[in-house]
């Protein structure tokens, strides 16, 4: 890999101690680069490394297992301290541990929840890592740490949202298949809707309409924009991030909306769901609900919590006509920190821990896709696995700096419309001005 020095240096003349400071500068610059060759799989030896700490979010005992099982059955012997922080504190606690001078050394978070410290992790220009190589490695999903300088972040670990689906249910109403496309419960709601002489509703083909007791509401919404074109929050030419809940966007989200409150509306054909009813996930379980909008992650819960419930797993349905495939993501990476005095050190344990060969055995024993693509294109004879390697390849999300203010927002947007207290344009306009207002919020300045 070839290493331009910048011309400014070139035309510099240096004492003696400037050449010895300049030679260690560009030794750490060097070992920085080849380490961060992530997307050949290299998983050479870190024994000389310095030890690092590594921040995050993601389960400590999962993640120390992982580091574990490589240290025990390679000649990677890994020194890493990983602290787990709650998704709420982080950033509190991140930001001032480095205003202390104490900050780890890495981070491993969401990828949404990058947006408030981009300024403080460091930057992979396309010229050590090009961003051809990177996607030829990583899943769709992998874009968000793409910017126009380079790479700020690296995939750990995905968790798509699918959908689960009572077979029981589906063969008791004489239905043969799962829902491909969200058109069709139009028809599943004729046989797997059930209301009694009141109109009140004992079962449901489909939980939509209500934020309230709709679990991961704001992930299912968000991805019925995301198929509608909508991207949630998007870049401009110059750089500068804000919402596209407006009216005035490619896409407007007035369609999404208005797909989405149909279920909850009386008057509608479509008429499945209301706030009396329990939450969806607990509706499920019971067997009054015939499909579950949920993380692919939730699946041994859902076993152990109703082992008698015959149920199957498909993708999330998609539109029929027009929009994409795609569905909602939680995806976890690494970013090394700026301040960080062991980034060589970092980038290089880093390199070892996203291997193909180590990431595999983390989706193995996590039974979740990989965020490689190398490891998706080698299949799995698993039936849930081989679904969710292919959720794992449409999964989108978008930058966000709160998502459970984001919630709220998107929960705001919709009732207020449906409840008949704004027009569909003023709830969206007040929707993109709450968003915009977050996302300033959270811009390093």
């Amino acid at each position: 890999m070839n290493i331009k020095i910048p011309i400014y240096l070139m035309n510099t003349k240096f004492n003696t101690f400037q050449i010895v400071v300049l030679g260690i500068f560009v030794v750490f610059i060097l070992a920085g680069v080849a380490a961060f060759a992530l997307y050949r799989g290299n998983s050479s030896s870190v024994s000389t490394l310095s030890p690092i700490t590594v921040w995050g979010t993601f389960p400590k005992a999962t993640f120390d297992q992982y580091v574990g099982n490589i240290s025990n059955h390679s000649a990677n012997q890994l020194s890493v301290t990983y602290v787990q922080k709650s998704a709420s504190n982080f950033s509190q606690d991140f930001v001032g541990a480095l205003a202390r001078g104490q900050g780890p050394d890495a981070i491993l978070i969401p990828a949404e929840l990058l947006l408030p410290h981009e300024d403080k992790l460091v930057t992979i220009p396309f010229s050590s890592i090009s961003e051809r190589d990177y996607k030829d490695t990583y899943i769709q999903a992998g874009d968000i740490y793409l910017n126009k300088n380079g790479v700020n972040g690296f995939p750990f670990m995905i968790d798509p949202l699918v959908m689960y689906w009572n077979r029981d249910m589906f063969d008791a109403a004489g239905i043969a298949s799962y829902p491909a496309y969200w058109e069709d419960f139009t028809s599943l709601n004729t046989n797997l809707t059930v209301k009694d002489t009141n109109g009140n509703i004992r079962k449901s083909a489909i939980a939509l309409g209500q934020f309230g007791n709709l679990v991961n509401a704001r992930e299912i919404f968000g991805t019925i924009l995301l198929q509608s074109g909508n991207p949630v929050t998007a870049l401009s030419s110059e750089g500068v991030i804000s919402s596209t809940l407006n009216s005035g966007a490619t896409v407007s989200p007035e369609a999404a909306m208005k797909f989405f409150i149909q279920f909850a509306n009386p008057s509608s054909v479509n008429y499945s769901w209301n706030k009396s009813m329990s939450d969806s996930k607990s509706a499920f379980l019971a067997g009054t609900l015939a499909t579950y909008f949920g993380f692919a992650s939730e699946l041994a819960d859902l076993r152990a919590k109703n082992p008698n419930i015959n149920f199957d797993v498909a993708l999330l349905p998609r539109p029929k006509a027009g929009g994409t495939g795609v569905t909602y993501g939680r995806l976890y990476g690494f970013s090394v920190v700026r301040t960080s005095a062991n980034i060589s050190s970092a980038v290089s344990i880093i390199s070892t821990l996203s291997a193909s060969q180590y990431l595999r055995d983390l989706s193995a024993s996590m039974y979740l896709p990989s965020v490689r693509r190398d490891v998706i294109s080698g299949g799995s004879s698993d039936p849930y696995i081989s679904l969710f390697n292919k959720a794992a390849l449409v999964s989108e999300s978008w930058l966000d700096p709160n998502p459970t203010e984001t919630g709220q927002i998107f929960r705001s947007m919709v009732e207020s419309y449906a409840s008949g207290q704004k027009d569909i344009y003023r709830a969206i306009q007040d929707a993109g001005d709450q968003y915009d207002a977050l996302l300033n919020q959270a811009i390093p300045k």
